[in-house]
């Protein structure tokens, strides 16, 4: 399949006042295909947001070359939709102007954008709370705002950096099945971090692992033949999905121990 986004033996490092520059990522090489979704999973320090950023166009690679749907990324990445842990939602709009914001800022007439954005906040389950600001909605309904105000510009590909992770585990679940319903019915290419591996597998085609960091490095790739459409609750009782879980977690689990242990080590 064609590449949406391809991070070729990728490097990226930060300079730090009187030492040798920090590598944090080293040699990554990691494909995500047109239509796939595949999430990052990695100890704390690991790089999984730093690579998202390379994705985005936010940090540029020491090393190393971004494509994105086949060229070389110059610049921000106009084909993506970026969804961070943090909601980017303005206290003083309505929900309904802060989804359609996204299109009035490209030239949308506003009559126009403000139509849109109650047709998205129908499609995240928000229907009748377009006059509500954000300090009037839940955390999941905050990021239902969130979603639609970044899938109302139809990006080709969406980036995700840990964005359930404020919420209650029982919202989790529910915000997992609505992302993919909303993914199901036009299959953007999707980067997803998280630090939940249960999530990773139950959202995902592919889970990457990455070891810890600095000179963090792509050490896993495990195809997730669970078939879709799926439940997100109800997926975690099927027996592959727990041998799934068990190989990764084999693999990952060291690397989270050896992540814990510098950071103690550190603090002593």
């Amino acid at each position: 399949m064609e590449s949406a986004v391809h991070l070729r033996t990728v490097d990226i490092s930060f300079a730090v006042s009187g030492k040798q520059p920090f590598r944090a990522v080293a040699g990554a090489d990691l494909r995500v295909a047109k239509g796939e979704f595949v999430a990052i999973v990695g100890p704390t320090g690991s790089g999984k947001s730093t690579l998202l950023n390379a994705a985005a166009g936010l940090l540029r690679p020491s090393a190393g070359v971004v494509e994105i749907e086949g060229r070389p990324l110059e610049g921000l990445n106009r084909s993506a939709g970026y969804l961070f842990q943090a909601d980017a939602l303005m206290p003083w709009k309505t929900s309904r102007d802060n989804v359609a914001i996204s299109l009035e800022i490209s030239g949308t007439p506003r009559r126009q954008a403000l139509a849109r954005a109650e047709e998205w906040l129908e499609r995240v389950g928000l229907r009748g709370f377009g006059d509500r600001y954000p300090h009037m909605l839940s955390g999941g309904q905050r990021k239902r705002v969130a979603m639609a105000q970044v899938l109302i510009r139809d990006p080709a590909i969406l980036l995700m950096d840990e964005p359930f992770g404020p919420l209650d585990a029982q919202t989790r679940l529910i915000m997992g099945d609505l992302l993919l319903d909303l993914w199901q019915q036009d299959r953007k290419a999707v980067m997803f971090v998280t630090h939940d591996l249960e999530e990773a597998i139950s959202l995902s085609d592919r889970v990457v692992i990455l070891s810890t960091g600095p000179d963090a490095r792509i050490i896993g790739d495990f195809p997730i033949p669970l078939p879709r459409p799926r439940d997100v609750s109800e997926i975690k009782l099927e027996p592959e999905f727990q041998n799934l879980h068990r190989d990764i977690w084999h693999l990952l689990k060291d690397q989270v121990l050896k992540a814990y242990a510098h950071s103690t080590a550190e603090k002593a």
